[in-house]
């Protein structure tokens, strides 16, 4: 893919990126960390075995779209308690990515982060990349008064929140399935990361395996 043959979003003005897993590789390995933190959490709040815990745990994963929703919904599970619990996992396997920083800098309009984390993982994230001045905004899961993507609220507040015209705004996402609200409002969606190409959804509108070499041939 070269800057004469990418894809052409000429007509996007705002940039909403998810943060983990899509400004960084999946195979980082940092997911597998924070998955463990949650699990331990979940195992010590409910007294649960550790495989049950983590069955659990991915079960409120998939329901709600966040394992926090479903401890909040069936444990009274408040969110400051939770995210201090497991906010200081390692960012060692995080690093700074120059291509990336390269390419989010000539992107015209503004660039915002949208994320089921909460505040403090992604500012600690955006530091180690160093990433933190590309972006203008950050929309994360208390913004969206834990309504977490893919439910079209967690949508609706942040279009609201920063005033985005849907039909101007790229979104870039690892997760397929929080791509389709984004479609149906009107935005050009992208899945991320090396299972990207396997993707038929018929809502995403491109697929690249990394975030840099795509921004960067893109025609803006």
């Amino acid at each position: 893919m070269t800057a004469r043959t990418g894809p052409d979003l000429r007509h996007i003005n705002t940039w909403l990126f998810d943060l983990d897993n899509t400004l960084y590789p999946l195979e980082s390995g940092l997911a597998p960390k924070v998955s463990d933190r949650i699990t331990d959490y979940v195992e010590d709040l409910t007294g649960l075995p550790r495989e049950e815990a983590r069955a659990l745990q991915k079960r409120y994963l998939a329901e709600h779209g966040l394992t926090l929703k479903g401890l909040m919904a069936h444990h009274d599970v408040e969110p400051d308690i939770f995210h201090a619990a497991i906010g200081d996992v390692d960012l060692g396997c995080l690093i700074a990515d120059a291509e990336l920083a390269e390419a989010l800098g000539r992107l015209p309009g503004r660039r915002i982060i949208f994320t089921n984390a909460d505040r403090d993982h992604t500012e600690r994230v955006l530091r180690r990349l160093g990433l933190t001045d590309f972006f203008d905004q950050v929309f994360h899961i208390a913004d969206a008064e834990y309504e977490p993507k893919p439910a079209m609220a967690a949508f609706e507040r942040i279009v609201a929140a920063h005033a985005i015209d849907p039909k101007t705004t790229a979104f870039f996402e690892d997760a397929e399935r929080n791509l389709e609200p984004a479609a149906l409002l009107g935005m050009t969606t992208i899945l991320v990361g090396a299972h990207a190409a396997r993707s038929t959804a018929p809502f995403v509108d491109y697929r690249t395996p990394a975030l840099a070499p795509f921004l960067a041939a893109a025609i803006i």
